[in-house]
């Protein structure tokens, strides 16, 4: 299968890679379970069919770990399946949100900032791990081509002066999907149109006068073929009818409100995004303060350490408690920062795996209508192979010299012949 092209490569994750003597242990676990070492060097196990996780061994049992999931936070790709109990997600998928540990304040919107020690950068108010010290991440549905894990970030627009979030990518997806599906209702409506006026057409000829006194065999043969045309015609009629209720009208009436549902997810999704740029915006300018009063704390005992200044202890002890205080305020920021984005993170992998469900839907639902319309023509030819066969037979009957009776009988003056005349 030919790889999507992603958005910001760099930041994909990747999956985890197996440890030294990992294989030998998957084969003694319990059918499902996969062995995984977490960033830290401590082993975790999965179970690919539940998605549960565990830091301790599975039982024998399979698929039931000694200890639930729902006891411990397990790390997994940065983020962690939380608490008890499990917040299930659309299609049967966990809840995931970043880990608490995780703390880094985000950079500058416009150009993306490195963070202490490089361990990540923020991007359009986005923090993403950094590329260089990225931990191993395992994609949160590994044996599918998930929405849900490649459309975090965003991209370009095609003239290259705005950025797109992943999301609106998918929505426009959605909307071009909707208007495809219109468009094929409007085809089969054009094939309607074309069987309507060849059932009139057929009609029409079927009543032409054109050799109707032949005669005999072949005169019979001639007249039915004329009336296979009108049963044609009928056969047409009911295709096009068919098609039109079973066809046409479910492809115009599915997800009639379609629309205006994904302007909902768009706004929810662009609100949460609005939401995390503001509490950057929050980080951004305790980090300023913070900066400042740093910056103050330490003239001032500068100047009081070479006697430059009159400067009091008392003064030295305020100026430390709003440096204590500006750190507090970017901590807190930090931590209100990250929960919007846990928000956001969320909401994208519930509404995504939604998307994709309704992507499947749609498909689905196309592929059964137009598996509809070829049955419909199946049918079509059989009922009109039906209304030649009578044809077929009259053809077969077809006799020159049966004609030629009939004929001489209907139309004969006598059958006793001259003789000469006698003196």
């Amino acid at each position: 299968m030919e790889k999507p092209e992603e958005v910001h490569s760099s930041l994909k994750p990747r999956k985890a890679t197996p440890q030294p003597g990992e294989d030998t242990l998957n084969g003694h676990l319990p059918p499902g379970w996969q062995s995984y070492m977490s960033p830290q060097g401590r082993r975790y196990y999965v179970n690919t069919f539940t998605n549960e996780t565990t830091w301790e061994r599975p039982s024998s049992v399979p698929g039931t770990p000694k200890s639930p999931v729902s006891q411990k936070s397990s790390a997994v790709n940065g983020y962690y399946i939380s608490g008890s109990p499990v917040h299930q997600l659309d299609s049967g998928h966990t809840s995931l949100r970043k880990a608490s540990g995780d703390t880094q304040s985000p950079g500058s919107p416009a150009a993306p900032r490195r963070q202490s020690k490089e361990s990540s950068l923020t991007i359009n108010c986005v923090t993403f791990p950094h590329p260089d010290v990225m931990p191993e991440q395992q994609l949160l549905k590994p044996s599918e081509w998930s929405y849900c894990d490649y459309f975090w970030a965003d991209k370009k627009d095609s003239q290259g002066n705005n950025t797109v979030s992943g999301f609106e990518i998918l929505l426009q997806k959605q909307l071009k999907g909707k208007q495809m599906q219109k468009e094929m209702a409007e085809f089969v409506r054009e094939r309607i149109k074309i069987e309507e006026e060849y059932a009139k057409n057929l009609s029409k000829l079927s009543q032409n006068s054109l050799a109707a006194q032949e005669e005999g065999t072949l005169g019979e043969a001639w007249a039915q073929l004329k009336k296979s045309l009108a049963d044609e015609a009928e056969v047409h009629l009911k295709f096009s009818s068919k098609l039109q209720s079973e066809v046409e009208k479910p492809l115009l009436n599915f997800r009639e409100n379609f629309k205006k549902d994904m302007k909902k997810c768009d706004h929810h999704i662009a609100d949460l995004r609005k939401h995390l740029a503001s509490r950057y915006t929050a980080v951004e300018k305790a980090r300023k303060a913070l900066t400042e009063r740093q910056k103050d704390l330490e003239m001032k005992t500068q100047q009081l350490e070479v006697k430059l200044s009159n400067k009091t202890e008392e003064e030295i002890k305020k100026a430390r408690r709003k440096s204590t205080q500006a750190g507090d305020d970017l901590m807190r920021c930090v931590d209100l920062y990250n929960q919007a984005q846990s928000k956001w993170f969320e909401e994208m992998v519930t509404t995504t795996l939604e998307l994709e469900r309704l992507e499947v839907e749609r498909v689905e639902m196309i592929r059964q209508h137009l598996c509809q319309y070829t049955q419909l023509r199946h049918e079509t030819d059989m009922f009109n192979q039906s209304t030649v066969e009578l044809v077929d037979q009259l053809l077969r009957k077809v006799d020159p010299a049966k004609d030629r009776e009939l004929w001489v009988k209907e139309h004969k003056t006598g059958d006793i012949r001259p003789v000469d005349m006698e003196i």
